[in-house]
């Protein structure tokens, strides 16, 4: 049999083992976010057992374990997984975009705008108000001035980084500032808050974030054809037919609510973005970023990151944000070495 005629079988036989790979991938980190998720329920200050969880959660627990594991622990657990989802999601639109695994709203100012901008409202403002708005408008005028600064050589090149770290040095001055101008309370508060933290997480946030995340996702869906396109670069991409600056712009736009929505609730939450698409393409061993796999990657290691945070020191609790923050500068340190060698 000729090398000719063997290339399809080998195709055919690839694609199936890089199927087969992917759905153990999908399978083990579903499984590592479920395990995660029976620590957070039945373990703490309050242990709770197997069985008076699931009575909790079909209304036939006692009053105590009922509010302790529906008030308080099923909303931080199902916040944790949609946080983590939409800092994946955003962090694999904007590394796809700009062909740079540095490129995530932690690193170019996306997540410091975010924050700015919340931290405005809350002090500025209306202290009692839901920092969401605030937050979406401080990531999209970031998105804005990153933009204006590297339009000159386009999204995908080095200096849109370097544009969005320094834009990044900027808003966390100014977030400083912000907060020694606040009364001591809202100060308090709004310190804490910037931590990124899930303590306070209520129901009312869950649906914000769902109803938020689930409207951009359907987005991405829209989008995801000229997503791929984009991938190959912006010549093919425009031979295929696609408008790639308006998609662009929408698809930086998405990145920036997704991030938005996140600090909203949870406050500036570093690494996550930074590395679960990395993560989710070498694991599943995808030539370019999976959308699901880094939104499923992103959900798994925040959920495993606040389980640890709070019960790592227990009863004190680390904010999960300066967790993860220590984990991605050591994930920094290794790019660098790597890229070295």
């Amino acid at each position: 049999m000729s090398a000719v005629s063997t290339a399809p079988v080998v195709r055919t036989v690839r694609r199936r083992i890089g199927r087969r790979r992917r759905i153990l991938v999908i399978a083990l980190t579903t499984l590592v976010a479920v395990a995660a998720a029976v620590v957070g329920l039945t373990t703490g200050s309050f242990h709770a057992s197997l069985g008076e969880v699931a009575s909790a959660l079909t209304g036939d627990a006692d009053g105590r374990t009922t509010v302790v594991v529906m008030g308080l622990r099923v909303p931080r657990i199902v916040a944790a997984l949609a946080i983590g989802a939409a800092l994946g999601l955003a962090g694999a639109v904007f590394q796809t975009l700009a062909r740079n695994p540095l490129a995530s709203p932690d690193i170019v100012g996306f997540s410091a705008g975010s924050a700015t901008g919340a931290l405005v409202g809350l002090i500025l403002i209306a202290p009692s108000a839901s920092p969401a708005v605030g937050a979406w408008t401080g990531g999209l005028l970031s998105v804005v001035v990153v933009m204006l600064i590297a339009r000159s050589v386009g999204i995908s090149r080095e200096r849109t980084i370097l544009a969005g770290i320094a834009l990044t040095t900027l808003l966390s001055a100014l977030n400083d500032y912000l907060l020694t101008r606040a009364p001591v309370e809202v100060a308090r508060n709004a310190s804490q808050w910037l931590y990124g933290s899930l303590a306070a997480t209520s129901d009312s946030d869950v649906v914000l974030l769902l109803s938020a995340i689930g409207v951009l996702s359907v987005v991405l869906v829209v989008l995801h054809r000229d997503f791929r396109a984009l991938e190959l670069g912006d010549d093919t991409a425009r031979s295929l037919g696609v408008r790639t600056g308006r998609v662009r712009l929408l698809l930086i736009t998405v990145a920036a609510l997704l991030t938005g929505t996140a600090t909203a609730v949870a406050g500036p939450i570093g690494f996550i973005a930074l590395a679960a698409p990395q993560l989710a393409r070498r694991t599943m061993g995808t030539s370019g970023i999976p959308l699901a796999g880094s939104a499923l990657t992103g959900a798994a290691v925040l959920l495993v990151a606040d389980v640890i945070a709070q019960r790592a020191l227990a009863p004190l609790q680390i904010p999960v944000g300066l967790l993860t923050g220590v984990v991605g500068g050591a994930y920094l340190f290794w790019i660098v070495a790597r890229t070295r060698r």
